[in-house]
């Protein structure tokens, strides 16, 4: 599995298959976690967006300000053709490892399988430590950063929960979809459950982000 890990593999696959894909879940399948989190005055940003639906349909929920980026610069450019009507669902070629962001810049940002896709690759505990870095600095006080994952919390708790971060992790799970339309990035958990895992990190010490009234 260690091809996940690498921008090549992704670039091929996009250029072989332009078709929408969602890894795990849609969104209707963690909204009711996420929207305890991430409202639509929020400023997102979706990490390792690839060609999936998620964006767009927060976007039709009322999500409207998002950026998304990926390692993928042939996916970066059909997702701008795609969404070319929506002007505040931006799309970025982009390395979650070295982002061009300033600090504090999201209130939230959403990773649907990129830190599993790295934990897949080579050297991968030096890259998800950059990758969760560079999200730290890129996030607000207040913000989220809402990790969906197969990988249970044996095996993800050593990559979140570091003394240099300093994120309160809540741990969320959400059934697998019954209908094979997802996919899972196979590896560390064989006997995993029948569920899906979403780990909620906010910065000890910001302030709770206020409930916007529906």
């Amino acid at each position: 599995m260690a091809q996940y890990g690498k921008a090549e593999y992704w670039e091929e696959r996009y250029t072989r298959d332009a078709e929408p894909f969602d890894w795990y879940q849609r969104w209707s399948g963690v909204k009711d976690v996420v929207t305890q989190y991430v409202f639509p005055t929020h400023q997102i940003l979706h990490l390792g967006c690839g060609n999936s639906r998620l964006s767009e349909e927060m976007y039709d929920e009322g999500f409207i300000n998002s950026i998304n980026i990926d390692i993928s610069q042939v996916v970066i450019k059909a997702m701008q053709e795609k969404y070319r009507d929506k002007q505040t669902m931006r799309f970025l070629h982009m390395d979650g490892r070295n982002m061009e962001f300033d600090d504090a810049t999201f209130d939230a940002v959403i990773d649907k399988g990129t830190l599993d896709a790295i934990l897949c690759g080579e050297n991968s505990t030096a890259h998800a430590n950059k990758m969760i870095s560079e999200v730290y600095r890129v996030l607000s006080p207040t913000g989220a950063y809402v990790v969906i994952s197969y990988g249970q919390p044996p095996h993800r708790y050593p990559y979140l929960d570091k003394p240099e971060f300093n994120w309160e992790i809540t741990v969320h799970q959400v059934q697998k979809p019954t209908i094979a339309s997802t996919a899972a990035l196979a590896t560390d958990d064989r006997d995993q459950p029948n569920v899906h895992y979403i780990y909620v990190c906010k910065k000890r010490g910001g302030r709770e982000a206020p409930r916007q009234e529906a």
